[in-house]
């Protein structure tokens, strides 16, 4: 059963990445287009936090070994990384971001 969880304000800047805490799973959250994204934390190449990287269009650039995953699907784009990464649903409620666990 998948559950929709608040993660914070949705306010922020266009090209805003984040890093959040949301039922004991790291994500980041990145605004692009005016859309929020989210996705795990974590770059699936090595350990490394994916919102310490950069954001270039609709993808996130690994700020450690330039691996990048698209923001939409979670596909890599570029290696080193082979595995994509697991992207989440959002809403917006009453101004709130909402991430939906499943």
């Amino acid at each position: 059963m998948s559950e929709w969880i608040a993660v914070g304000s949705a306010d922020g800047a266009e090209g805003e990445l984040r890093a959040v805490e949301a039922g004991g799973v790291y994500l980041a959250l990145a605004r692009v287009g005016g859309e929020w994204f989210a996705f795990d934390d974590d770059c699936t190449h090595e350990d490394c936090p994916l919102s310490d990287g950069e954001l270039a269009g609709t993808a996130v650039v690994c700020g450690c070994h330039g691996s990048e995953f698209d923001l939409r699907t979670g596909d890599v784009l570029a290696g080193p990384a082979t595995e994509p990464i697991v992207v989440y649903p959002v809403r917006v409620v009453d101004g709130e971001l909402e991430v939906e666990l499943g």
